[in-house]
């Protein structure tokens, strides 16, 4: 596959052409916020919002997750423009997320604690109103437990479960602030068709899957088959 040369934040880099800049940047150290990003789904999701860069010759920020590379062009993941929309995608993603670190099992490798350190903002943000859902957690299934309030809504659970593994027993239901990541018919989850293979666990990068005997946790970049850096 043919190879291309790009500048991201002024580090002469090289990715597989098709490649998105996303990936580009993860391969060679440079940290992008991302919540839903896949590197095996055929199309990015682009449904965090938070892989704002800037690139040379664009007139506006687009999306690391969907921009493909190219030979020579000049990527800037820290430009002010990038960061005014990541961070207000953040926050505003914060305000309906119920921030209990020190009572989380993902705790110290949460993917929001990594992305507000690269972000310098705080996990609890003033700037909008708090909304939170207060949804029953579903302890059911032996192997692992399901808190929908510390759900960000990224999808990997269920692209796990219904494209990769072909079993669907997770899914997308409702529209707007109601919007969840459930069963079939909201059943328990120990009472769908889940296999309690736990991949969804490796998949989730906040606490709102976690096993039941997890006691310290392991972060995203960790647990993947492709491992990504974590913010300095």
């Amino acid at each position: 596959m043919k190879t291309v040369s790009l500048t991201i934040d002024g580090n002469k880099v090289t990715a597989s052409e098709g490649d998105k800049v996303l990936w580009a940047a993860l391969d060679n150290g440079i940290y992008i916020p991302n919540l839903c990003a896949l590197r095996d789904a055929a199309e990015p999701a682009a449904a965090c919002r938070l892989c704002f860069i800037e690139v040379e010759g664009c007139s506006k920020p687009v999306t690391a997750c969907t921009e493909p590379v190219q030979e020579g062009m000049v990527v800037n993941t820290k430009g002010a423009n990038a960061l005014r929309l990541a961070r207000t995608g953040f926050e505003l993603l914060m305000a309906s997320h119920p921030v209990d670190c020190a009572h989380c099992a993902s705790n110290g490798v949460c993917e929001l604690q990594i992305i507000a350190r690269h972000l310098s903002i705080k996990l609890k943000s003033k700037r909008f109103r708090k909304l939170l859902r207060e949804l029953p957690i579903d302890s059911s299934s032996p192997e692992f437990v399901y808190d929908p309030n510390k759900c960000v809504l990224c999808g990997r659970c269920v692209w796990i479960c219904r494209e990769r593994l072909g079993i669907g027993a997770l899914g997308f239901a409702y529209r707007g602030f109601k919007r969840m990541v459930t069963t079939f018919g909201g059943e328990p989850i120990a009472e769908s068709s889940c296999h309690g293979c736990d991949e969804c666990v490796l998949a989730c990068p906040t606490g709102a899957l976690t096993l039941k005997d997890q006691h310290g946790g392991v972060s995203r970049a960790q647990r993947q088959k492709d491992p990504q850096p974590t913010a300095p």
